[in-house]
């Protein structure tokens, strides 16, 4: 399976990917390791994953450069991503204990009633290359902490972060058998799924999000799927335009637009829209499209060139609908040579809810902006949707902001912010978005099941 460099199109290593064979080896390994690793104390299970933890902090410049290597993305923004999971892991290891601790909800007289949470068991993760820190983290480090083992797939889009992740975890004190690295394409995807896992936890598009779900149909096991989104923001009329239009544009294209809540369309009151298009489209043609590997790149290539064909399509089809190009707009030769996929960032105005652009996931450096002439019809239009993963309003009053807020259907709702994670807050997404939650207390939880426990005294 060869590594590609998508700024170059380049191979840059070759792997050997997991066969159906070792595979099912994987699994029964780990389930015949996975009770004695229940069984640890947690304070010991904590301490081996804050040995990755640390590892993780020493060595974040090669990892840093491994996964800009493979994903294309700015090495100031891998950095940052390594330097942010930090502060996830620590959240898991710090809340775990009084997470999953016995829950005495009643002991009067003879009888005594006990919630306890056991580990599922042997949980599938299935990853993403977008962000693939902080995406095998959110279900790794819970699941391995509350005492299941795992059978890893990263992305083969980032491959060898994901070998690094689970090298640093066996070294750090994780047992060899309790975590599995699973290397190869949706056919090592596939063969997981046919184990007999307690819980299969995705990251990833819909389309194949639906696809697992449909394979697990009757298997009575958790399905976990975060998937894409099609996240709107309303500008209201009363914003300081140039701060919102600032802080948009970084929302939009921020890791290129290849975040799943990254800002995929706006929605501008009309008193201001002239004004925030032309300080976001000035912002947008100052982002520095480069070699990823230099620090001052902000927009790298495409880490799947197939999306080139995608974005084009999508903007074709805007044209054709009456929107109108105001900047970027089609593929672009790279600035590091090789066949690397480039495109280029890209505003479109005059867009409606008739456009893909507006309805199908973008993933990538393009953006619609649509003018509304007033809140109502803003929230009907971002509510206008399949999907339901985050939702934000930028306007100077709270009360306002939340009003709409709290009519938007989705799982993350943000005031004059955008692009936001927190380890604090559950991250969850309704309809094609998706199903479950990862971070916060519930995303520890949710690798485990409840035990009750009725105890009569004799």
């Amino acid at each position: 399976m060869q590594v590609i460099d998508p700024a170059t199109g380049a191979t840059i290593a070759e792997l050997t990917p997991a066969s159906a064979e070792d595979v099912r080896r994987a699994h029964d390994a780990a389930r015949a390791a996975q009770p004695a690793w229940a069984a640890t104390p947690v304070a010991e299970r904590v301490a081996a994953v804050r040995a990755f933890r640390d590892a993780l902090e020493r060595h974040a410049d090669e990892l840093a450069a491994t996964q800009t290597a493979e994903t294309g993305k700015p090495i100031a923004q891998s950095r940052g991503e390594l330097r942010s999971v930090l502060g996830r892991i620590d959240f898991f290891c710090d809340h775990v204990e009084a997470a999953i601790a016995d829950e005495v909800v009643d002991d009067r007289g003879a009888m005594t009633e006990i919630i306890a949470r056991e580990p599922l068991g042997v949980i599938a993760d299935i990853s993403a290359w977008n962000y693939p820190w902080f995406v095998s983290t959110n279900v790794v480090v819970p699941a391995l902490l509350t005492g299941n083992a795992v059978l890893f797939k990263p992305s083969e889009l980032a491959s060898q972060t994901g070998q690094h992740l689970v090298r640093l975890l066996h070294e750090g004190g994780v047992p060899d058998d309790v975590v599995h690295v699973l290397v190869g394409g949706g056919d090592v995807g596939a063969a997981l799924l046919e184990q007999p896992v307690d819980g299969v936890y995705f990251t990833g598009s819909y389309a194949t999000g639906h696809r697992i779900a449909l394979a697990m149909a009757g298997r009575m096991v958790p399905v976990q799927l975060e998937l894409g989104g099609k996240d709107p923001v309303y500008v209201a009329d009363d914003v300081d335009v140039a701060a919102a239009a600032e802080a948009l544009a970084d929302g939009a294209f921020y890791n290129n637009g290849q975040s799943c809540c990254s800002v995929e369309r706006i929605y501008v009151h009309a008193d201001v829209h002239d004004a925030f298009v032309d300080r976001f489209v000035d912002v947008v043609k100052g982002f520095v499209m480069g070699d990823p590997t230099d620090e001052r790149t902000y927009l790298g290539p495409l880490s799947r060139p197939q999306q080139l064909e995608v974005l084009e399509a999508q903007v074709i089809d805007a044209v054709e609908h009456g929107a109108q190009v105001l900047t970027g707009g089609t593929p672009v030769e790279g600035p590091v040579g090789g066949t690397g996929a480039w495109f280029a960032p890209t505003v479109l105005v005059g867009v409606d809810e008739s456009m893909e652009v507006m309805r199908d996931e973008s993933f990538g450096p393009v953006i619609g902006i649509a003018r509304v002439a007033d809140d109502d019809e803003a929230v009907e239009r971002m509510n206008d949707t399949a999907f339901g993963l985050t939702a934000g309003v930028f306007s100077a009053d709270e009360d306002r902001a939340r009003g709409l807020l709290a009519r938007l259907d989705a799982g993350s709702a943000y005031w004059n912010c955008c692009d936001r994670v927190s380890p604090r807050l559950p991250w969850s997404g309704r309809r094609d978005s998706g199903i479950g939650s990862t971070l916060s207390v519930d995303g520890i939880v949710a690798f485990t099941r409840p035990k009750a426990y009725h105890l009569r005294r004799p």
